[in-house]
């Protein structure tokens, strides 16, 4: 029995990207039970519309497109990228400046009497 050693080249990362309709109410409700289904998938969001999930294994992987394309909405792009390990480690996030304690995180609102 030969055993498959885990490395950074067999440990996937799957990134699901999609721009789904929301101008009525049933798009955005579609929408919506799409998000919700990721994050039951073990998705967690990156930015609103990138979800990420960490498989540990290329079967693993597969799993999960399959079981996402089960509830794909008919509507709008879903694109899925899927990357080793070893490529996300590569990746190079840039974070704007923190804000302030003191700064108000809405604009005021100036009111006249």
């Amino acid at each position: 029995m030969s055993e498959i050693r885990l490395n950074a080249y067999h440990i996937m990362w799957l990134f699901v990207f999609f721009d789904l309709p929301v101008v009525t109410k049933k798009e955005r409700k579609v929408a919506a039970l799409f998000r919700k289904n990721l994050m039951k998938d073990g998705f967690v969001m990156l930015q609103y519309s990138v979800y990420i999930r960490h498989c540990a294994s290329y079967e693993s992987q597969k799993v999960h497109v399959k079981r996402l394309k089960s509830f794909l909405p008919e509507t709008g792009m879903v694109s899925i990228l899927s990357v080793t390990d070893r490529q996300y480690g590569d990746i190079i996030n840039f974070w704007g400046k923190e804000k302030k304690e003191n700064t108000p995180s809405e604009p005021l609102q100036l009111e006249f009497f």
